[in-house]
């Protein structure tokens, strides 16, 4: 049982009906609700107004976290491309591998403006979700 006053004790036992839909409703918030074992204690924190701590995740969201989950590779990815020229730049003797080292640089990070672009939207997006207006 949980953790009780000195001296006080459940004695009264209450019997009740309800529907089979409204019983499920209490089992999902009791499922979803942090620090609460049981039906029982769920009802008896109902009965004393006490605040229940329930935890929610908006499946909606998903897409746009597996969204931007992708974003994230994609820029770690064209930076460590970016590494790898900047290495092959310094290495190279010639102007024109230099040159060629710097176009590829120039062409990564207009790729990397193009993601942010998108990230940007989508954080865009998600504001005028989230935010009040």
């Amino acid at each position: 049982m949980g953790k009780m006053e000195q001296g006080q004790r459940f004695t009264h036992r209450i019997h009740t009906r309800i529907t089979a839909k409204k019983f499920e409703e209490l089992q999902s918030l009791q499922l979803r609700s942090q620090g609460i074992k049981s039906l029982s204690e769920l009802l008896r924190n109902i009965l004393d107004n006490k605040k229940i701590v329930v935890l929610s995740r908006d499946a909606s969201l998903d897409m746009v976290m597996e969204e931007l989950s992708k974003i994230r590779q994609q820029i770690q990815a064209i930076g460590v491309n970016i590494n790898q020229v900047t290495r092959r730049f310094h290495n190279a003797s010639g102007a024109e591998a230099k040159l060629f080292s710097a176009m590829e640089i120039t062409r990564l990070y207009q790729q990397t403006d193009l993601k942010v672009t998108e990230l940007l939207g989508i954080i865009s997006n998600l504001s005028k979700l989230w935010l009040p207006g």
